[in-house]
């Protein structure tokens, strides 16, 4: 009986301290709505073709059954004398059954003064249109944690000029806008 006294006045003391505290102690610190959400980061790039002989855009002559493999540059700006300030990497197969393969990804990686470090981008769900709207998974360095959107959109103004035989590649081939969010420090 004694026992039950005892758990009954530990049990009814502490409900009365979790009241007590709940209307005594002082109210939280608000923050603002950006530090509950986290930090946001837009940036605006470009992507190059390879500077090759003759090359074509994959687009132009790929079959069904291949896959897509690239290395291209990022620059600042659109044309091709651009600072260089890193590499799209990737690997696609665009096969119907590989489509939402978890190898559809591509890599970009940046080494500048402000930026160093890499982002994994999904493309798991490119319809090859004009824009591409993907997903960012996360990234590495100045990128650590980052989540998401890069949007592909192929450069109206990407160029082939032929000069002495030669493909001459003035414009980026895409313009690539990203919408990176950072979690809560």
């Amino acid at each position: 009986m004694l026992a039950k006294i005892i758990f009954f006045a530990a049990v009814s003391v502490a409900i009365a301290t979790v009241i007590l505290l709940a209307f005594v102690s002082p109210p939280g610190h608000k923050k603002n709505q950006e530090d509950k959400q986290g930090s946001w980061l837009d940036l605006s790039l470009y992507i190059q073709p390879p500077h090759l002989p003759n090359y074509q855009h994959p687009g132009a002559t790929q079959r069904r059954s291949e896959a897509l493999i690239f290395h291209h540059t990022i620059t600042e700006g659109p044309k091709n004398t651009s600072k260089v300030i890193g590499k799209a990497q990737g690997f696609i197969i665009p096969i119907e059954h590989f489509a939402h393969s978890p190898f559809n990804i591509i890599y970009l990686s940046f080494n500048t003064p402000e930026y160093t470090g890499s982002l994994n981008v999904e493309a798991k769900q490119m319809r090859n249109e004009a824009r591409e709207e993907l997903t960012v998974l996360g990234g590495t360095g100045s990128f650590a944690f980052a989540r998401g959107l890069a949007v592909f959109i192929q450069n109206q103004n990407y160029n082939l000029n032929r000069r002495d035989g030669l493909t001459s590649h003035t414009f980026a081939m895409y313009h690539l806008q990203l919408r990176l969010k950072f979690p809560v420090q």
